[in-house]
């Protein structure tokens, strides 16, 4: 075969090795599989199909369309097939590629690419640190730097990556001296009279297996990185949630000890409903609850507020609709908003107030309304928002935003001397059950 049809046929293998990798991790399945480091056996059969039934196709083309041969992969596929899925996984992929060449009377391919398998796949286990198998580099040169670079504190000879491109290069070697001694008994390129294109032949096999494991690192470092941003969102969830509950604490023990010197009676009844309060708060560990039992935590938090302020200071409208209360919304919610209608919109009015709590579904969205008839926080400023606002209320908008990443919002009506009106607009989430896990992390990733 003429070196010039060689060379083009070693560039078309690099774009097709690029091509099929960058296919098949497009696929979420195949991700579920490539992407770990323990693996039943059925997952060790499906990696192996994964990786298998593409290069059979080109293997097949390759017997079909005689000029065509840059579609067989079995090679470099089997060695990165065992790499990553062990021995197991690498052997059975040889036997699997290895049967059209043997269907078509190259009998040796079998043998040959199975044993490939069993190689790199010994090769993973000899991997200290499996992170050196995806970064892998067919520039050797780098491998030998860093080689040197861990050998100047402490002596280390053995690095895997070093082994790993001497391994591929004595195999192919190996495939080729299999082709002299049985000939057509096995597929390979080869062009003995010009030593650059025998350079090349060896070099791409290399490269073309250092590009499909840089396709496959690139996307596993996504997903590494979507899950660190997961983790922090979820941290940074639990602490703004906790950041609630000492919130609310210290101003009910400043309820309680304004009246235990006074109403002895009425101090045990407050503390009977913080341990209640602080009971469920003990015992829930969940970012969302039904808004049912959003109301009832709220009930006994109003309570509270009602002996402190009078029965005839304080008063408490309801309005459910009955279809929203099952609808499930993040904890320890609403708690904050009526602290902030008692606090800055009838505390300081003289003759107290009412606050109405509301609920209803609208347009597929679940419409939670706090209101107080109180002296209200005025216009917002400009950079800091409204001066009124406590802790609570920013705590809970910023809660918003890590838990629906833009799909709630929350708005503010406060003229002054008329009292502030609290909106919420939630998506509409059925039971706590049927929030997945990560709900907020994944709403992130779709705006990618």
């Amino acid at each position: 075969m003429e070196p010039r049809l060689i060379l083009v046929d070693l560039v078309l293998k690099l774009g097709v090795a690029a091509a099929v990798s960058s296919a098949l991790v497009r696929s979420l399945e195949f991700k579920s599989v490539l992407f770990r480091e323990e693996r039943t056996v059925r997952q060790k059969i499906y990696l192996a199909m994964w990786f298998s039934f593409p290069i059979m196709v080109g293997v097949w083309i390759r017997f079909l369309q005689k000029p065509f041969l840059s579609g067989d992969l079995s090679f470099e596929t089997t060695l990165l097939l065992g790499v990553i899925g062990g021995r197991w996984a690498g052997s059975l992929g040889g036997v699997f590629m290895g049967l059209p060449a043997l269907w078509h009377g190259e009998w040796m391919a079998l043998p040959f690419l199975t044993l490939c398998g069993l190689i790199a796949g010994q090769l993973r286990t000899m991997a200290a640190d499996k992170d050196d198998i995806w970064s892998f580099s067919p520039f050797i040169d780098l491998s030998i730097y860093r080689l040197i670079r861990r050998n100047l504190p402490k002596p280390h000879l053995a690095d895997w990556q070093i082994m790993f491109f001497t391994t591929v290069l004595a195999l192919r070697f190996m495939q080729i001296q299999l082709a002299h001694v049985f000939p057509r008994s096995i597929f390979v390129l080869e062009s003995p009279g010009n030593i650059w294109v025998e350079v090349a032949i060896y070099a791409t096999s290399v490269i073309a297996i250092g590009i499909e494991l840089k396709i496959f690192n690139s996307v596993r470092t996504q997903i590494k990185l979507e899950e660190q941003e997961r983790l922090l969102l979820h941290a940074r969830m639990e602490a703004l949630q906790n950041q609630v509950n000492p919130h609310f604490l210290f101003n009910t023990l400043n309820s309680i000890s304004s009246l235990v010197r006074f109403d002895p009676d009425q101090a045990r009844e407050v503390i009977s409903k913080l341990a209640t309060i602080l009971r469920r708060l003990l015992n829930s560990n969940e970012a969302f609850a039904p808004l049912r039992e959003e109301f009832e935590f709220i009930d006994n938090y109003l309570d509270i507020e009602v002996v402190r302020f009078g029965r005839d200071k304080l008063r408490v409208v309801k309005e459910f609709d009955p279809a929203s209360l099952d609808v499930v919304v993040p904890s320890m919610l609403l708690q904050p908003l009526v602290e902030n209608c008692i606090k800055h919109g009838l505390g300081p009015k003289v003759e107290g107030g009412s606050i109405y709590l509301r609920s209803r579904v609208s347009d597929s969205k679940l419409i939670i309304e706090v209101e107080d008839d109180g002296v209200g926080m005025g216009r917002p400023q400009p950079g800091n928002g409204w001066s009124g606002m406590g802790i609570g209320m920013a705590n809970i908008s910023e809660r918003l935003k890590v838990l629906y990443s833009g799909a709630a919002r929350m708005t503010i009506d406060s003229p002054e001397g008329r009292g502030t009106l609290i909106r919420l607009r939630l998506p509409l989430v059925e039971s706590a059950s049927s929030v997945p896990e990560g709900f907020y992390a994944e709403r992130s990733s779709t705006r990618r």
